[in-house]
This record gives structure tokens, C-alpha cells and sequence, in this order.
């Protein structure tokens, strides 16, 4: 790699004004991620849409980054993102072989079948909320936009109401933020022993929900899985699906309060909750920066670097969302009745996120139930003053404090 190095900022402290920065120096740059890689980050929509469909990329660390082979970086926040063994990092046959056992759960009916739980969850959140004083502050993401989605997995997964619950909470925040090594490891270690025990306590007693559906798949199948591709899969959609549905939710409330002329516009009528959920998801994704994949060969760039065979690719999802040779001259702005509302949030191609649709079924009832209970609506506090969720990854804020009645 010979470009200058760029240092990717660890605490995710201004996220969109880096991503502007990496996207004016090209459509691939060499950055160094924290504890020291170095990767391209794809800053384009076009070429990271074509790179995340050619077979030339890999998601597979140890067939095809050097590094990771030669025992680099394995005591590091990589090792949840590169080291586990599921269907997000596998590649060719093994992918296929993965995402076959579970496309089963995620299907249309089985996604429309959970909008009941999906609807009674959010009413008694939102029947919650409204115990508060009127004019009291409250935080939006700690009393709706968290519980709610990690209620949806808990229920997916079949985990009964109880602590279990909390500490799945906690760790998935961890793993989603945290670039620290020894807090990465650890929690690593503990959410794998927490749904080891899951899967114990699934195989003793089966139930209608996807841990024993996968745990079906491993024992009765021709154990076409193995127990730690088991409990990684469960890893997966944990992470894929709890922390990203927070920061849609989130994201958007932030969006519609601090833009209340695009709030009004679905007030009267004039736009839809998909909007306002797809223009969310382009302009301010729920995973900023997706790590990693792989050159399986060297990859010239049209009018741009070659990709050495062995070197780390970063998928820069917060800098392609807002690709003005994309989206156009505005680009930079939150608009939920623009024409072209293409992004690359949920991936594209082979490993394009199976949840996708449960995560965009979630926001679309949490939304309007949110605005129509509570149209007075507002922030409790400056929207430039919020605190991001921490970390280069997701995209997000760590509270989102709230009156939700006038006093």
C-alpha cells in the first residue's frame, strides 16, 4: 500500500465530517483503522456497490488477509468482526452453505408474522413513556428505540423475559461500539457462553423460535453446521439486528425533530414513513463503516488505485450514502421526497442482510405510534449537543433526551 495513510478516528467523534473528508480524497483511500490495519475505504456508492458483488472479494480472513493468517491482530476488536464463524465472514460455498440454513427464519410470512408482537411491543413501550410527568425528560433510546428491538430478538430467539435479556442488551452495545481489546475480548467471550447456554437449554427443550430452528438444523440435518457456526450465527443476527434497528429509530426521530418541515410534509400527507425510513438509512446509516473484506486478487481501479491481492477492504457506508455522484449537488441534505433514495445500508449482493425487511417493519410501526402519541414532540436539549453512540462503526447517539409532553 503505497498512498499516504489516513487515521480513522476510534471514538467516532464526527462520523459524516470524516466521511466527507475520505470521499474528497477519492473514491478509495488507504486508512489505518484502530490497533493499526490498514484498509481501503470504498467512498463511493457505484464502486462499492460493484465491489460488494464481484467474486474477487472475500469476507474470509483466514483464507484471504495475510495478516490475520500470520496470527495479526487476533487480540484485537477484530476478532468479533473477522474472527467468528458465520455466514457474515464466510465466502463461496460456505456462505451459500450458511445462508441456506438460516433464509428459513426470515422469510415474508415469518417476517409478517411477528408484526403483532412487533405492535404490542410497541404499545406497552409507548404506554410507558406515557406514564411520565408531563414536560419531564425523558431518554427516547434507553425507553423506546433500545428495548424495542432487543425485545423483537429476544422474542426471536426464544429467551424468556428476565436478566438474560439486560446483559444480551448490554453486550451487543459493547461489541457494536468498542474498539478497546481486552473489553472487546471479553465481552466477546460472555456473549458466546450466553447463547452456548441458550443452545444447551434449546436442545433440552425446543420451542417454535429460531434458536431451536437452528439447532434442528445442526443435530437433524447431517450436522451441516457446526456448534460454533451455531452459536456465531446467533452472534450475528444479534448484532445485526438489534443495534442497527436502535440507531433507525433513533436516527430518525433525530432527523424529523431537527428537520420539522419533513416531519410536516408526512404530517399532511405529502410523504410516507418509508420515506422517511429510506432517506434515514442513505443519510444517516446505522453502521457508518462495516468492517472487513478482502482483495482475493489484485483489483485495479478504474481511474484509481489497485487493491493488492491480500489487502483489507472497509466498506464506507456513512461516505457512499451521501455520494453527491450519486444522490447529486444535494446530497449533503436531509430530503425524504428525493427521487433517488438508493443506499447500500443493508449491503448489496450475496451477503446483502437477510433482517432487512423486520428491521424496516420495525421502524414503520415505532415511528407514526411514536408522533401520533406524542405530537408535541421535541428535544430536551440542543440537537448539536447529543453525544454519538462511540466507536467508527455504528452510527448513532448515546441518549436522546426528550420532553415528550409539554409542562
Amino acid at each position: 500500500m503505497g498512498q499516504q495513510l489516513i487515521a480513522i478516528d476510534p471514538t467516532g467523534s464526527d462520523i459524516h465530517a470524516e466521511a466527507d473528508r475520505l470521499r474528497e480524497l477519492g473514491r478509495a483511500t488507504l486508512v489505518q483503522l484502530p490497533d493499526g490495519p490498514e484498509a481501503w475505504s470504498i467512498n463511493s456508492h457505484k464502486l462499492l456497490k460493484e465491489l460488494l458483488t464481484d467474486p474477487r472479494v472475500s469476507k474470509n480472513a483466514r483464507e484471504h488477509w495475510p495478516a490475520w493468517q500470520r496470527g495479526e491482530y487476533h487480540e484485537t476488536w477484530l476478532q468479533t468482526w473477522v474472527g467468528v464463524s458465520n455466514m457474515f465472514t464466510a465466502y463461496g460455498a460456505d456462505h451459500r452453505r450458511l445462508r441456506k440454513l438460516i433464509a428459513p427464519a426470515f422469510t415474508a410470512r415469518r417476517t409478517d408474522a411477528m408484526l403483532p408482537s412487533v405492535e404490542r411491543i410497541t404499545t406497552a413501550l409507548i404506554d410507558d413513556l406515557a406514564a411520565a410527568q408531563a414536560g419531564a425528560v425523558t431518554d427516547l433510546r434507553e425507553g423506546f428505540a433500545h428495548p424495542l428491538p432487543m425485545q423483537v430478538i429476544c422474542e426471536l430467539f426464544g429467551i424468556p423475559e428476565g436478566e438474560t435479556r439486560s446483559e444480551l442488551a448490554r453486550l451487543a452495545e459493547i461489541i457494536m461500539t468498542s474498539v478497546d481489546p481486552e473489553e472487546a475480548g471479553i465481552t466477546l467471550v460472555a456473549t458466546q457462553e450466553l447463547l452456548g447456554g441458550l443452545v444447551a437449554s434449546k436442545r433440552r427443550e425446543p420451542g417454535e423460535d429460531l434458536t431451536s430452528l437452528l439447532v434442528s438444523e445442526r443435530d437433524d440435518e447431517g450436522h451441516t453446521m457446526s456448534e460454533q457456526e451455531l452459536i456465531d450465527t446467533l452472534l450475528l443476527v444479534l448484532i445485526a439486528g438489534h443495534e442497527t434497528t436502535v440507531n433507525l429509530i433513533g436516527n430518525a426521530v433525530h432527523n424529523l425533530l431537527t428537520h420539522p418541515d419533513q416531519l410536516q410534509l408526512v404530517r399532511d400527507g405529502k410523504a410516507s414513513w418509508n420515506d422517511v425510513i429510506e432517506e434515514t438509512l442513505r443519510w444517516t446509516p446505522s453502521v457508518a463503516n462495516l468492517p472487513l473484506r478482502f482483495a482475493v486478487e489484485d483489483i485495479a481501479i478504474p481511474d484509481g488505485p489497485t487493491i493488492r491481492k491480500g489487502e483489507a477492504i472497509l466498506a464506507a457506508i456513512a461516505a457512499t450514502g451521501r455520494d453527491p455522484e450519486q444522490h447529486g449537488p444535494t446530497a449533503g441534505e436531509f430530503n425524504i421526497l428525493r427521487a433517488d433514495v438508493e443506499h447500500l445500508s443493508f449491503g448489496h449482493g450475496v451477503h446483502r442482510c437477510l433482517g432487512s425487511p423486520l428491521a424496516r417493519m420495525e421502524a414503520r410501526v415505532a415511528l407514526p405510534a411514536l408522533f401520533e402519541r406524542f405530537p408535541d414532540l421535541e428535544f430536551a436539549a440542543p440537537a448539536a449537543s447529543l453525544e454519538p453512540s462511540g466507536g467508527f462503526i455504528v452510527g448513532g447517539f448515546r441518549t436522546l433526551p426528550v420532553r415528550l409532553t409539554r409542562g
